[in-house]
């Protein structure tokens, strides 16, 4: 009799191999990737601020949206430079639709975000509501 330890998930495993494998188109070498902008969120003592890089992508391709506490900034990269000959085509940037979701916190004074473009990279500054309680020392006598 042959002894095999248990694995509970291995069926799931299997059917998520086998899933990938039928809805999966194949890769293939040289398979341009899709678009996955890096964001870089920084938090100043009256503002955060949220740098996107967005190399390529035109202004008028950019979306930024706030929802239920939700700043969203999305678009759509398109590329220029891609190499047509006989033998061969070249193309090295991705492209694609992009979408990139970050959680506002609640001093976060919605109603006054302001977002630039400037040489690739998308600034938005989210402002800090301000401190509605007023601290001050007491001097003790």
């Amino acid at each position: 009799m042959l002894v095999t330890r248990f694995d509970p998930f291995r069926e799931l495993r299997e059917l998520e191999n086998r899933f990938l494998r039928t809805y999966s188109a194949p890769e293939k070498e040289g398979a341009i990737a899709g678009f996955t902008p890096s964001v870089n969120i920084r938090e100043g003592e009256f503002a955060y601020h949220v740098d996107v890089d967005l190399p390529g992508v035109a202004k008028e391709d950019i979306k930024v949206d706030v929802k239920e506490g939700k700043l969203t900034v999305s678009g759509e990269r398109n590329f220029k430079a891609e190499v047509k000959e006989e033998d061969y085509y070249k193309v090295e940037t991705s492209f694609g639709k992009f979408s990139r979701s970050f959680a506002l916190p609640e001093n976060a004074d919605v109603e006054n975000i302001d977002a630039a473009c400037d040489n690739g990279v998308l600034e938005v500054v989210i402002p800090k509501l301000a401190d509605k309680t007023n601290t001050r020392s007491i001097a003790v006598k």
